[in-house]
């Protein structure tokens, strides 16, 4: 059994990680996982939330507020509507980011407000668990 594996997180504005990893804990829309190396092939959509990655350097952390996960057995490929180090996350940053879920809430269609209501409460959370 492989000890890492490739892991890449990607943001419309930027590669945020290339790196070896052993293993990647991803806020999952349908609840939280761990990619490790040799795991089942999975695709699965991201909720807003802490996406922690550990491996031979060390553990490093990024906010994503969706996106989605690819995993095999040889890696793990990030593609996050937003990604940001949690070392890097301001007060700022999360204002902003609950603001928009707040009014995309406030303007949701009626077949779109529950979904959109889930994302205003993850985002919150997410500010929580940040402690920002």
């Amino acid at each position: 059994m492989a000890t890492t594996m490739q892991f890449d997180l990607v943001s419309p504005e930027r590669a945020l990680a290339s790196l070896q990893a052993s293993a990647v804990q991803i806020p999952g829309a349908d609840g939280d996982m761990t990619a490790m190396p040799d795991h089942a092939p999975t695709i699965t959509t991201l909720r807003p939330g802490v996406l922690t990655v550990e491996g031979p350097d060390g553990t490093s952390s990024y906010a994503v507020t969706g996106g989605f996960a690819e995993i095999s057995a040889a890696g793990t490929s990030v593609l996050a509507e937003k990604a940001i180090a949690t070392a890097d996350i301001t007060a700022d940053d999360m204002d902003a980011l609950i603001a928009a879920a707040k009014d995309a809430a406030e303007n949701a269609a009626a077949e779109n407000k529950d979904a959109a209501a889930k994302t205003l409460a993850d985002m919150e959370a997410l500010r929580a668990a940040l402690n920002v």
